[in-house]
């Protein structure tokens, strides 16, 4: 199908998986400038965002070259078919707008994104949003005029014009996606929809972090806190299993009162994928998500039952967590606490521009070069500031380069953050150097493999080059706490998000009953509370209104299915050269072809059980080592 640009632009921002932990930084060490302007942290601990405009006024000069090259949408549109020749001059105008489309949205996002307070930028990306619709609406005619081309007259086109190349498998995508591609002024008004798509999703995000008044709690050191999402976050982990309690208790009694709000926006959002699904003539809204991709619904109910079929690898993995935390009865609460008592270890940042070179230094010289590049030509934004956003994400810019926000305090996890958002930021550079703009952008189905792959071998350098062995132990639990983040609470998404959008194909709504004991019943299958594993108290039954991405339509199973391949791809990488060409022709291909296609000549076959099989024996493995670590540290006394 021929791919919108809009798609791209809204997952330019990679958001990153962080996993919990406890190592702190300590000030001396690690600079703080979370309370400082953006105007008084040092110029080299930030990204060179002027590598994309210079200045605002260079932005605005650009910004009025697309809205001239819009109209020529119209001249070229008439007879494009006709020839060869047409036809390429058409795709290089509509790469030429979305690419300027796309460099202009990531300037003014970027801007935004480290200084929320500066609503200019806030001004810039709203300028934005209408001519992203507009574009789309013109637009519309392609699809169905490229399939009144017989095929082989598309054939004689690809052999007589050489500048149609970089948009072949974009052209064989829309032909095999015949039946679904909607006539022109259908395709219009279903682009119109693009104006209120996002509704339901922004309404919960203004209820979850703006209208929703936050709980107070009285911690058990006689502190009073007022739970907002940051300090639930922070004090979920706390040490005192009572807090733990508390605070989690608190924190979804609070939103139960609004499930009704949640419930309605929830509806609302999975029908209209039934009616997307449903307009393009698909049998379901699953079948409508994944075959724009090529991938077959084999994928997505094969990761469910692999990891139903092997609970008991996680389940162990709770036992001994609880085992090392002293708990009696462990919670659900708890597995946000860490199996370590008590680690206090910090990175500064050249420290960790080293491990993170050591680590990946396996994929070779020119991964290698990409990361000089981007440690020595500012493409990171290293520290938090007053009024910069949470969190952490890479984002590529077609022309320029990658660029990477983080929030560095000097601990292990943002150690292995940075390693996860340059593995984003290579596979976009690399993608970028070897493929046109059109086949550069690859598909979320594959966006999480390269990030995940870089913690993986991150994790295996720490373990072989770390002597401490209570700092091992800190490294296997975060770790494989990521696991459980990713693979385990992942599919368990997939599952009731599946479950939703089947409710709805079958004409019912969502209500808060019906999806309060769904999620408390697959929560407590997954956690293992009826074979006495972890205890699912009934409060955690409304955890499903505080999960953005059920309004992303079928996204979350991709975090699984990204971090089952990355660990079979690693373990083929760390084998020999072979598998380290074969993942970086990963990286290099971009979406030049489909995900599952770049997957198997990676070595990866996700139409098989085969790298799951392999993802849960090494997660076994590394339950084994852990057990190992315990024995020596309880016989030494230090647990």
């Amino acid at each position: 199908m021929f791919r919108s640009r809009l798609a791209t632009l809204s997952a330019v921002l990679l958001l990153a998986l962080l996993f919990s932990g406890i190592a702190v930084a300590a000030e001396k060490d690690v600079p703080d400038y979370s309370m400082k302007p953006r105007s008084e942290v040092p110029v080299e601990y930030t990204w060179r965002v002027e590598d994309i405009y210079p200045t605002y006024e260079d932005w605005q000069k650009d910004k009025d070259a697309l809205a001239e090259l819009v109209p020529q949408i119209d001249a070229k549109a008439e007879g494009w078919t006709e020839s060869a020749r047409k036809m390429a001059d058409l795709y290089e105008l509509t790469d030429a707008i979305w690419q300027k489309a796309e460099r202009l949205f990531s300037y003014a996002s970027f801007q935004s994104d480290v200084d929320m307070s500066n609503s200019r930028f806030q001004v810039m990306k709203g300028e934005l949003q209408s001519m992203f619709v507009q574009i789309g609406v013109k637009l519309a005619f392609i699809n169905e005029d490229l399939l009144k081309l017989k095929d082989e007259t598309l054939a004689a086109y690809f052999r007589e014009e050489p500048r149609l190349k970089p948009y072949r498998f974009s052209i064989e995508q829309t032909i095999r996606l015949r039946e679904h591609v909607l006539p022109e002024d259908q395709q219009q008004i279903v682009s119109r929809t693009g104006l209120f798509a996002g509704a339901p999703g922004k309404a919960a995000n203004m209820l979850n972090d703006v209208d929703m008044p936050a709980p107070e709690v009285k911690l058990a050191d006689g502190s009073t806190v007022t739970l907002n999402n940051a300090t639930y976050y922070r004090l979920r982990a706390s040490k005192d299993p009572v807090d733990r309690t508390l605070v989690m208790k608190t924190y979804w009694e609070n939103r139960k009162k609004y499930e009704n709000t949640f419930a309605a926006l929830f509806d609302g959002e999975m029908k209209r994928h039934l009616f997307s699904a449903q307009t393009s003539r698909y049998k379901d809204c699953l079948e409508a998500r994944l075959d724009a991709d090529g991938i077959d619904t084999l994928v997505y109910y094969q990761l469910i039952k692999s990891v139903n079929d092997n609970i008991g690898v996680f389940h162990r993995y709770l036992k001994l967590k609880g085992r090392l935390q002293g708990l009696d009865t462990m919670r659900y609460e708890d597995i946000y606490g860490s199996a370590v008592k008590a680690i206090d270890k910090t990175f500064t940042w050249d420290e960790t521009r080293t491990l993170i070179t050591q680590a990946l230094k396996p994929l070779g010289p020119e991964y290698g070069a990409v990361l000089r590049e981007a440690f020595g030509q500012r493409w990171i934004d290293i520290y938090p500031n007053k009024g910069k956003q949470s969190g952490a994400y890479s984002g590529g810019v077609y022309g320029v380069h990658p660029f990477v926000k983080m929030n560095f305090n000097g601990s292990y996890n943002e150690v292995s953050t940075i390693g996860h958002e340059l593995g984003h930021a290579v596979h976009s550079y690399l993608a970028t150097k070897n493929q046109s703009y059109s086949d550069a952008g690859y598909p979320l189905f594959l966006a999480e493999i390269a990030s995940t792959f870089n913690e993986t071998l991150l994790l295996k350098h720490m373990l072989k080059s770390e002597k401490d062995d209570l700092f091992k132990l800190y490294l296997l639990d975060s770790y494989l706490d990521q696991i459980r983040g990713t693979i385990f609470r992942q599919t368990l998404f997939a599952e009731f998000e599946l479950a939703m959008h089947r409710r709805v194909e079958e004409g019912k709504a969502l209500t808060p009953d019906w999806l309060n004991e769904k999620y408390l019943e697959l929560t407590r299958r997954y956690y293992g509370h009826d074979k006495g594993v972890l205890r699912v108290d009934d409060y955690i039954q409304n955890e499903w209104s505080g999960v953005p991405h059920f309004f992303r339509n079928y996204y979350v199973f991709q975090y699984s299915t990204g971090m089952i391949s990355s660990m079979a791809l690693a373990d083929k990488a760390l084998a020999g050269k072979d598998g380290v060409e074969r993942y970086l022709n990963l990286l290099r291909a971009g979406g030049s072809d489909y995900p599952l296609t770049l997957l198997k000549k990676a070595g990866v076959d996700m139409m098989t059980p085969e790298p799951s099989q392999a993802a849960f024996k090494t997660i076994d493995d590394l339950i084994t080592e852990m057990e190992r670590i315990v024995a020596r540290l309880e016989a030494q006394k230090k647990i």
